[in-house]
């Protein structure tokens, strides 16, 4: 996740942000439910493994985790791709995307994995 440890990416409805420490009781109280663990082949963690977790999925080199916020643009805003510091407090997790890098990307093999998981419906 280094690679995207401070990158932010904003739409019109959703943004991602790397996925932080702030997250971890949210996504935990997500995987409690057994259908969300089934349906991501998860396996069940205490809130301090997925603390752990989520600390080595920082620094993992072959892996970009996002969380996926709901966003709504301001009517006066015209700028993509930028949100203000106060706007960001008001973003709703509501799911995650992984992303396994397989490779170097300069590589001819280099293949990416995503996994996109919606755990709140709007």
């Amino acid at each position: 996740m280094r690679a995207n440890e401070n990158v932010m990416i904003v739409d019109d409805e959703i943004v991602l942000v790397p996925y932080r420490e702030e997250h971890v009781a949210k996504y935990h109280e997500w995987m409690s439910s057994e259908e969300l663990r089934e349906l991501t082949a998860s396996e069940p963690l205490s809130l301090e493994e997925e603390y752990d977790m989520q600390k080595k999925w920082q620094i993992d080199e072959d892996k970009l985790t996002f969380i996926i916020c709901a966003y709504q643009k301001p009517a006066h805003e015209t700028t993509a791709g930028r949100l203000h510091v106060q706007e960001q407090s008001q973003l709703t997790m509501i799911g995650d995307v992984n992303l396994f890098l397989k490779g170097a990307p300069d590589e001819d093999e280099f293949e990416v994995e995503i996994e996109i998981m919606i755990a709140v419906l709007r």
